[in-house]
């Protein structure tokens, strides 16, 4: 197998098991609730990914260098987001999930120029 396709596997693994668990929360509280009074952008941002992580998981294979666009664009965006509100809330950043996404955003930085230069015409 291809290192970029290896590679491609991994970030959409990773993505639907983000998708999953933002799946389990949408089916144990709802599409519209407030994550213990978060706010309303954190709401929005964090049941999104409920549809935006699957679909660039999808678009990795489809359309790979939308679908790279789109898991760098996702991976940041959580690290700055979850960065902010564990810090707004008091909460220490050592905690398992955060260690996770910040080491896939790292994952992601390092390995993202190998599908890059594998799809130059997706």
């Amino acid at each position: 197998m291809k290192t970029e396709f290896i590679i491609r596997c991994i970030y959409a693994l990773c993505l639907i098991g983000a998708g999953f668990n933002h799946l389990q929360t949408v089916l144990m509280h709802g599409l519209f609730w407030d994550y213990n009074n978060a706010p309303l952008f954190t709401c929005i941002y964090w049941t999104s990914l409920t549809f935006i992580d699957p679909l660039a998981a999808i678009l990795l294979f489809y359309r790979p260098r939308i679908g790279l666009i789109l898991t760098f664009i996702i991976i940041f965006s959580d690290v700055v987001h979850n960065t902010w509100i564990t810090l707004k809330v008091g909460r220490d950043l050592l905690n398992y999930m955060y260690i996770s996404q910040f080491l896939f955003l790292v994952f992601v930085l390092c390995t993202i120029k190998f599908p890059w230069k594998a799809h130059k015409t997706s």
